[in-house]
């Protein structure tokens, strides 16, 4: 397991997703290497520099606190698993 420590947490983005996925509108910034990301309702995950989430893509529960590596630039979408909800992004420098 990886330990990502603590940083201080930047710009928040925020994308509502249905059975149509949701994407962030603004790719994460330039010195941007770790995200922090919470979806409302159960929803599968994609990290990209077009993504479009689907139903084959990692889940994150409901609620749960997620930190993930990205690669400045690239943006993250979400899909519902069984209701909409909002995905929360926040970058983490």
């Amino acid at each position: 397991m990886q330990y990502f420590g603590t940083g201080r947490l930047g710009t928040h983005q925020s994308a509502a997703y249905t059975t149509t996925a949701g994407t962030i509108t603004n790719a994460v910034g330039a010195q941007t290497y770790k995200v922090r990301i919470v979806c409302t309702t159960d929803a599968f995950v994609k990290v990209g520099d077009a993504p479009t989430a689907t139903t084959s893509d990692p889940l994150f529960p409901a609620s749960s606190v997620e930190y993930v590596t990205i690669t400045p630039g690239q943006k993250i979408s979400a899909v519902q698993s069984v209701a909409g909800g909002t995905v929360h992004v926040t970058e983490v420098l």
